[in-house]
């Protein structure tokens, strides 16, 4: 699978990088390079790629207001010098946030990820079609961005085991990951940013994602070695989120 690509920024030594970074990355395509949002928009409304590269910060018109702009089928990886602007990101539903200076192995875990949605979309449209319905579009990467050491990282919801607030940091526990992820954010901020159907405090230190929820001993949460205190304070209404999901039958709930 090829992917056609466009590269929008208003520094021509960005553009420059950019482009080589494309020619050198076999699934990509170069069709177009441009200085400004508003150029970038007039021809990719006439000529649509499926992945622009593109700064956020740009006279007339940016990144982020162009990516609102974009065809449902063309996919954005933001490339920028400035991490306040990760938040935003996700919620535009961008593949990916590449903070400058950008090297090629990050620009090309970002494009293999680009490259991945494409392909579940693919196959996704395929399956439609197979059934006798119209092939819809893939659903959007469900991710958060965060801010760890001197870098951004994308985390999925799905792999998101709990959340624990730590002083003035978060520790991240991530489903495969021998080690959190600790991140400068509070508990309360990061509660704001995760969807609020799937995750649930179960204590003043702790966010929990419900579908990871296996074992409950002693009002505690298990997970392996590891024991999450459930408040009284939060009991009642973590059971009631328990029996909506239908994780657990009634009389186990009680006691």
């Amino acid at each position: 699978m090829k992917l056609s690509c466009a590269v929008i920024d208003d520094e021509p030594l960005a553009v420059e990088l950019m482009e080589g970074y494309v020619r050198k990355t076999p699934f990509l395509e170069l069709c177009g390079s441009y200085g400004s949002a508003v150029a970038a928009f007039d021809a990719l409304r006439e000529h649509p790629v499926d992945l622009i590269f593109c700064d956020i910060q740009m006279a007339g018109l940016n990144g982020m207001e162009l990516a609102r702009m974009l065809p449902v089928g063309t996919r954005v990886i933001f490339t920028t010098a400035f991490s306040r602007y990760a938040v935003e990101g996700f919620r535009v539903n961008a593949i990916d946030y590449l903070l400058k200076p950008i090297s090629y192995a990050d620009f090309l875990e970002a494009a293999e990820k680009a490259l991945g949605w494409f392909e579940i979309r693919d196959r996704a449209g395929k399956v439609g079609e197979a059934d006798g319905q119209p092939a819809t579009a893939a659903a959007p990467p469900r991710a958060i961005f965060v801010k760890t050491e001197y870098r951004l990282q994308q985390i999925e919801f799905d792999r998101i085991l709990y959340v624990e607030g730590w002083r003035d940091y978060v520790k991240i526990h991530v489903e495969g990951e021998s080690q959190p992820i600790l991140s400068l954010i509070s508990l309360k901020a990061m509660e704001e940013q995760l969807p609020g159907a799937e995750f649930v405090r179960v204590h003043r230190s702790y966010i929990v994602r419900l579908n990871a929820i296996r074992i409950i001993e002693r009002n505690r949460i298990v997970f392996g070695k590891e024991y999450i205190p459930i408040s009284e304070s939060y009991r009642t209404a973590l059971f009631e989120r328990l029996a909506q999901h239908a994780l657990m039958p009634k009389t186990d709930r009680e006691g």
